[in-house]
């Protein structure tokens, strides 16, 4: 299969490069501890902060640390754009400078850094293209969700498999390892959503280019600190994704 120009110069990928990528809007109180346990599970791994210009200062303190810290990178961008597109950003970052792998996590620590290993073995050990952290796979858990979000997370992730195709059960699950080859099989254009709903049309997209995709039990805790940044108008914008991409998969076949 031919690679996509999405990106310019990219450097050929180190196998012992890895990238942690954690996209904040104002975590200015979970991020200190996260670069914490983060660089704890994984201390030969570089850390990208992509941050919306953060009215707490979560950018601003994270560039005053990279002095002292040369296994941070900061990216401040120019106002709230989206999740999506966040990790899309990190997803080209890490291509263009030639990490083996792209591990994601939310910036609330919901997601355990202590997983990252597991998923790391496991993109060894089964050869995938992507690992999930899992809540819907046995021994996974989600801890602290009231039964009104848990229900429109089973429905959305139930829709997701039934209409795209997806094996996967945990499709909207934003902690992640990617192989960076098999980024570089997707044409990154072709991501359209900004915000939450990417997370499905990422593997959407890698499924079209036979990616191999596993998934390993995690338990998910709702945030302590900090304002949930999940709407009603994600949800919509989640179905309309879905719409979109399923309507793709029946014209293509």
């Amino acid at each position: 299969m031919n690679r996509p120009t999405d990106t310019l110069a990219d450097e050929p990928p180190s196998h012992d490069r890895i990238l942690v990528a954690v996209c904040t809007y104002n975590e200015r109180e979970n991020l200190p501890k996260l670069l914490v346990d983060i660089r704890r599970a994984v201390p030969q791994a570089d850390i990208l902060v992509v941050d919306d210009r953060s009215p707490d200062g979560t950018g601003d303190w994270a560039q005053q640390q990279r002095a002292e810290a040369p296994w941070l990178r900061v990216t401040i961008r120019e106002g709230k754009l989206g999740l999506g597109s966040a990790i899309v950003h990190a997803m080209r970052y890490a291509c263009r400078e030639g990490y083996a792998y792209l591990v994601n996590l939310d910036g609330d620590r919901s997601h355990d850094p202590a997983s990252i290993p597991a998923l790391l073995h496991a993109m060894e050990t089964q050869q995938a293209d992507v690992a999930i952290g899992s809540r819907y796979v046995e021994g996974g858990a989600i801890e602290g969700w009231p039964w009104s979000r848990r229900v429109m997370s089973h429905a959305l992730n139930r829709l997701a498999r039934f209409s795209l195709g997806l094996e996967a059960y945990d499709c909207s699950g934003a902690f992640r390892c990617y192989r960076i080859e098999s980024l570089r099989q997707v044409d990154l254009r072709q991501v359209r959503c900004e915000g939450y709903a990417m997370l499905e049309e990422i593997l959407w997209l890698l499924k079209g280019s036979d990616a191999k995709i596993v998934e390993i039990p995690i338990t998910f805790v709702n945030r302590t600190e900090g304002a949930s940044k999940l709407s009603f108008s994600e949800a919509v914008n989640a179905l309309a994704t879905l719409a979109r991409l399923a309507i793709a998969r029946q014209r293509s076949t």
